[in-house]
């Protein structure tokens, strides 16, 4: 049985994506299904191929993250794996105050 390989468990977590292709600057919005540490699936019709770099911010509450992030992998019309690369201070510490926030409820 195939059993995956990941650096920090996925964390159920549901907000809003907004993702910006940066190769030609096309917006996209879709819903961010699960989070970690290291990147975010988010559930969309229209998906990037692999490799791409975008930027996505996710919006909960009156909260935005903001990162730089590649698609790893796409399911047509279902949504895309993203690993991020950049963010800034101010979105890793919202980010793990996500994360904990949502471990421990």
């Amino acid at each position: 049985m195939y059993q995956e390989k990941r650096r920090t468990p996925r964390i159920v977590f549901i907000a809003v994506a907004e993702i910006t292709d940066q190769e030609s600057g096309g917006q996209l919005t879709g819903r961010v299904s699960e989070l970690s540490a290291y990147g975010c699936y988010v559930d969309i019709l229209n998906t990037l191929p692999a490799p791409r770099t975008v930027t996505i911010k996710i919006f909960a509450g009156s909260e935005c993250f903001e990162a730089t992030a590649n698609v790893i992998y796409a399911h047509q019309s279902l949504g895309m794996g993203l690993v991020f690369q950049e963010i800034s201070l101010q979105s890793g510490n919202l980010l793990r105050h996500w994360l904990v926030k949502a471990i421990s409820t």
